[in-house]
């Protein structure tokens, strides 16, 4: 008995039908001569037009591969240029979250000096140095200028102010500019770190003169909120940062003093904690961090492009593509815009797709005047046909190998069973059960393509006959083990036949009894299989011989080539078998014989 089925279904239905031509007396034609009947109108039309048209149809075809890569690298271009694209808005997204978290980052220092000042009666230079001291503002913060405290007086309190501020800063300068008496509030530069000649030049400088500091000062008292202002000059006496003209802009946070807390009372409003950003140096901290080399930036105050802008890093070239991007850093909105000059030639992929393309071509069009040898075509398509023949001829042979041998398994277990029943009725149970037996493992077979089988599977597939309860009484240990088809069959059927003894008479045949079977190898080659009952009736030692125990004694040792060893224990059944473990090699299609 072989152990391969192969794709032998594959091609019944062709082998079914040569046989039924044969036997109506029609001479069965071969796959090759049909096949050549149906094409050779074809290859007389394209050998005639290769004939006609020798220069034509070679100039035809490398057009067309042409064509076709011309559109290809198309598609790449247009592939590569979107992917372009989506980087740079993922890296205008990036560098813009890094904006908004630098932004809102020193925003919380902020609202920590609004939350510490708010609590003291005055806001004085202790105060303030004992703040500034536990931000560590002298850790590297690249685009702030510092942080300052900025005290909002009535007019008529100006030298009151001054008095109390040169206490504590003789050299604190008069309050400037001269211009805005008509304000009935100052809003004046008090205190600035970090400590130095060029941030000092800001100290007095009334921000309520600043149209654009006062506006984000009225906003921030409104919000309550962090608040940045708009373009402002840092190197004017408005940015509090002379020494170059430096475009950027301020965050300005409200304190509130007294108690209760009235924040809709402007007479509650002691002053606020602000921070001037340098807007080169902040946009270009961002983009080195967070954004390739050899992009540019661009930003602007509001959320559309206009004139105001705030920094400019520009690229080496002309920018060729850009990308836009709203930012809100502290309650303001503003628009950055990515630059990129990336020339615009072919991408490594579109040059190789076109000198792949060339290459085809040229190659096509040899290849068209080489097709002109029609007989070396033919020569090969009969080759060919020949050997398809071949191949069904064998598959046929292994087909009829395979039913004689599954026919002789059930004719060998018709005659063992009908010398052992007693009834008609008898005899027709255990026949059926046998044949469901083999029906079970030729699915499992079928589904493997005639492969190698799992045995946990074939134990499944053999006790789902006998209900979930035997299922579940029944326990597989073991490492897995892959069986021959052959293996497979008779294997199943000597678990079978254990399983139907155990369901009548064994440990199946009670709640409290359980079978275990044990697999292990032996050696590489060779698995032994344990079957061992427990907890089921006494099993009698003065019994007959049944059919059951002469099967997987004789038949099923026959077809393992193995020894069975099958003991009917007092306690319950043990049954031992080995079955070889082969190699797919070992079971594959015959060879069609030589003659």
């Amino acid at each position: 008995m072989g152990d391969g089925f192969g794709s032998v279904y594959t091609l019944q239905s062709k082998a079914t039908m040569t046989n039924i031509g044969t036997r109506h007396g029609a001479e069965p034609q071969s796959a090759s001569q049909a096949e050549g009947k149906a094409t050779s109108p074809k290859r007389a039309r394209a050998r005639r037009w290769l004939l006609d048209y020798p220069r034509a149809i070679p100039i035809a075809i490398f057009v067309a591969i042409i064509a076709i890569t011309a559109l290809s690298v198309f598609s790449i271009e247009s592939n590569v240029k979107a992917r372009e694209a989506a980087q740079m808005r993922g890296d205008a997204q990036s560098v813009a979250s890094a904006l908004e978290r630098r932004g809102n980052s020193f925003s919380s220092y902020l609202r920590a000096g609004a939350a510490l000042f708010s609590s003291v009666d005055e806001v004085d230079q202790q105060v303030f140095r004992q703040f500034v001291s536990e931000l560590r503002l002298d850790v590297d913060y690249k685009g702030v200028e510092g942080i300052g405290w900025v005290a909002v007086v009535p007019r008529t309190a100006e030298a009151e102010f001054l008095a109390r501020v040169r206490r504590d800063q003789p050299d604190f300068p008069q309050i400037r500019p001269k211009s805005g008496a008509s304000l009935p509030r100052l809003a004046i530069v008090t205190y600035f770190a970090p400590d130095s000649a060029r941030n000092n030049n800001a100290l007095g400088f009334n921000m309520y003169s600043d149209p654009v500091l006062a506006s984000a000062m009225d906003e921030a008292r409104r919000t309550v909120r962090p608040t940045a202002s708009g373009l402002v000059d840092l190197a004017s006496d408005g940015g509090t940062v002379p020494g170059g003209s430096q475009s950027g802009f301020v965050i300005l946070m409200p304190v509130y003093g007294g108690e209760p807390l009235t924040r809709d009372s402007e007479n509650s409003l002691s002053g606020y904690v602000y921070a001037p950003f340098n807007a080169s140096r902040f946009l270009e901290a961002a983009l080195e961090t967070n954004g390739p080399k050899g992009l540019g930036a661009r930003l602007y105050e509001g959320p559309s492009a206009s004139e105001r802008l705030l920094a400019e890093i520009a690229v080496d070239g002309d920018p060729s593509k850009q990308v836009e991007q709203r930012v809100t850093i502290a309650n303001r909105e503003f628009l950055l815009v990515i630059e990129s000059d990336a020339p615009s030639v072919l991408s490594p992929l579109s040059m190789a797709t076109l000198l792949f393309g060339l290459a085809v071509a040229s190659l096509l069009m040899l290849l068209a005047r080489l097709l002109t040898q029609q007989a070396h075509e033919d020569q090969e398509r009969i080759a060919f046909y020949e050997e398809q023949n071949s191949i069904r001829n064998s598959l046929t042979r292994e087909l009829n190998h395979r039913v004689k041998n599954t026919l002789a398994n059930v004719l060998s277990i018709l005659s063992l069973t009908r010398r052992r029943a007693s009834d008609l009725d008898e005899f027709a149970d255990s026949l059926e059960g046998r044949v469901r037996s083999l029906s079970a493992t030729h699915d499992l077979l079928t589904g493997s393509d005639w492969g190698t089988t799992p045995i946990r599977a074939v134990i499944q597939a053999e006790l789902q006959h006998f209900g979930d309860e035997a299922e579940s009484a029944v326990s597989v240990e073991g490492p897995r083990v892959e069986l021959a088809p052959n293996d497979a069959l008779s294997f199943g059927l000597a678990i079978h036949e254990l399983a139907t003894n155990a369901a009548k008479y064994g440990a199946l045949s009670v709640p409290q009894g359980r079978v275990t079977i044990n697999v292990r190898l032996i050696e590489d080659h060779l698995a032994e299989i344990e079957w061992r009952e427990e907890g089921g009736p006494e099993v009698p030692q003065n019994r007959e011989r049944g059919f059951g125990t002469e099967l997987i004694e004789k038949i099923i040792a026959h077809e393992l080539k193995q020894p069975v060893q099958l003991e009917f224990a007092p306690e319950g059944v043990r049954c031992t078998m080995r079955v070889a473990v082969r190699r797919h090699s070992d079971f594959q299609i015959r060879e069609q014989p030589k003659h």
